[in-house]
């Protein structure tokens, strides 16, 4: 995401600069590896995503050196080369060589596409030297996996990736994936998706599954038709939710692909009410930050504020709410990334300078970013460190304008699994300052991770290509951060509500320093014992990210 300034112009068809900055999508122009070749780019390291998804601080005007990841003077590729797919050639010489070449204005240059006609196998030969340049782990992919193995690009490149595991046991890249590059645009630049406003938590993936609503985004269809958090879902155009065998029609019934499509929903509300609702999805605007407030208690002012997307339009809103409880005297702040899967680097890096001091944030780096042991950008140290960003990187406020700041040397943070990437950031670059994190909820989901997302003849990919450390040098968390209170998510109240049990408890801890009795009940979401098809989660890849972005020059 970005995972951190974002895909954009024709600089950005060159090179990758250090940020996720802004949300553009990457160029069609030119590879990564070319980019980084031709020399001419300019590329922040943003601070957001492993999301998650600029430069910034003294590093805004960062050039990446030439001739990374390939050589610049290689020849072009006989026929029979480029058609040899499982030789490892520069990307340069074999990007945007498409079996569906585009024609017109890529919107991310505002210049012509420069795809041209190519085969299914010079397609699959660019992925593969890719990773081979940038992926973190380049050298832990089998000598096994073939090209010709697999019918299309997008298949081969769901298996170039390491196959290790953590030390808890879990694939040590869960986060490879692709996206259509239009709709990776639509959703990164301006925050838009198809669907109906509403995020699901799926407690219980397989049957008796339990799927509820976690929130809803203001005026879309969920909201527009009464679904608030809560809801329980019980059958999707008539197909039992709970016990039911067909999850293509439930996936395809709770996450349409498209605006347009209709289906029959049951629920069930808190009040145990069951009333059924026909819902047309169409292309949501997503609203990031919600429920800004502030919560009197015997020992000062509280804020509060439910932050669920670092994507473009969460810079405006994070700025207004921070001030907005600036301005109001809070002595302390719970921020609500529970359901934060990440997303742009650098809007992570802004939200934890708001957060925290002066004193801790001058100087100081908020991540640094460690690349595979070919330095496949060429950078220094000095050009691989976000610090914590003071002004706005222009994703939806002017850049460059000053930005409010807390000052708080403590921070209270609700979490669950799907707090990721980007999100983690911001909880390990303020310890990397030494500002107290308490997180009150469940452990975090386990994204010390990043991309540069890589557009290639339509599809943009995303393959890990940093690991992100705080200040203090720490970035080892692939297992997921441990809550200071494990407490179970409370879906009988709505976000904001002091008496819903995260916040409660986030309030309780704070004036006692004790977890309250509730933590020792905490639920497991999401780890059913129960064997069958079981729900996708919904959520697309491109919002549990740390992305960084190439930014305008």
């Amino acid at each position: 995401m970005n995972y951190h300034e974002n895909h954009a112009s024709r600089a950005l068809c060159r090179l990758a600069r250090r940020a996720i900055s802004r949300p553009h999508s990457a160029s069609g122009k030119t590879a990564l590896s070319n980019r980084i070749a031709s020399g001419a780019v300019l590329l922040t390291i943003a601070a957001l995503v492993l999301v998650g998804c600029g430069g910034g601080g003294g590093n805004a005007g960062t050039t990446f050196p030439a001739n990374a990841g390939q050589s610049s003077t290689a020849s072009a590729p006989t026929p029979a080369a480029t058609e040899a797919q499982d030789s490892i050639v520069a990307s340069s010489l074999v990007q945007q060589l498409c079996v569906a070449p585009r024609s017109g204005i890529d919107p991310a240059t505002g210049g012509a596409f420069t795809d041209q006609s190519g085969t299914v196998a010079q397609e699959k030969s660019w992925l593969r030297a890719w990773i081979d340049e940038t992926y973190l782990w380049f050298d832990e992919i089998p000598s096994s996996v073939r090209a010709a193995d697999y019918a299309t690009p997008k298949d081969y490149f769901g298996v170039l990736r390491t196959p290790a595991l953590t030390p808890s046991g879990k694939p040590k890249d869960q986060f490879h994936f692709s996206y259509d590059t239009t709709v990776w645009q639509a959703l990164t630049q301006a925050g838009v998706e198809a669907g109906y406003g509403f995020e699901l938590a799926i407690l219980k993936p397989q049957p008796p599954r339990e799927t509820r609503v976690a929130y809803t985004d203001p005026g879309t269809p969920a909201a527009l038709a009464g679904i608030a958090r809560g809801a329980t879902f019980l059958s999707v155009d008539g197909v039992d939710a709970v016990n039911g065998a067909d999850t293509t029609a439930l996936n395809a019934g709770l996450f349409p692909s498209a605006a347009g499509q209709h289906h029959r929903i049951t629920l069930r509300e808190l009040d145990g009410t069951v009333r059924t609702v026909t819902l047309t999805s169409a292309n949501v605007t997503k609203t990031p930050v919600q429920n800004v407030k502030v919560i009197d208690t015997p020992t000062g002012k509280v804020g509060y504020l439910l932050f669920n997307d670092h994507i473009g339009p969460s810079e405006a809103l994070l700025i207004d709410a921070i001030g907005a409880l600036q301005s109001a005297g809070v002595r302390d702040l719970v921020l609500d990334i529970r359901y934060n899967g990440g997303g742009l680097l650098d809007i992570a890096s802004q939200l934890a300078y708001m957060i925290a001091t002066p004193a801790a944030t001058t100087g100081t780096t908020f991540e640094r970013l460690r690349f595979n042991s070919k330095n496949p950008f060429g950078l220094t140290e000095a050009q691989a460190a976000t610090p914590f960003h003071a002004t706005s990187r222009g994703f939806s406020t002017p850049r460059g304008q000053a930005l409010p700041q807390l000052g708080l040397s403590r921070v209270t943070v609700l979490t669950g699994p799907g707090t990721c990437s980007a999100s983690e950031a911001v909880i390990n670059g303020l310890r990397g300052v030494n500002v107290e994190v308490n997180i009150i909820g469940g452990a975090t989901c386990g994204k010390p991770y990043g991309f540069l997302p890589q557009d290639n003849c339509g599809t943009t990919y995303f393959a890990i290509q940093f690991k992100g450390v705080n200040n203090a040098g720490f970035g080892d968390y692939a297992d997921g951060m441990a809550p200071t209170c494990a407490v179970a998510d409370d879906f009988s109240r709505q976000l904001g509500d002091p008496a819903e049990g995260r916040l409660a408890a986030a309030l309780s801890y704070r004036a006692t320093g004790n977890c309250p009795p509730v933590a020792s009940a905490v639920a497991k979401s999401g780890l059913s014992a129960a064997t069958g098809a079981a729900l996708l989660s919904g959520k697309s890849m491109a919002r549990s990210e740390r992305i960084i972005r190439p930014e305008r020059p």
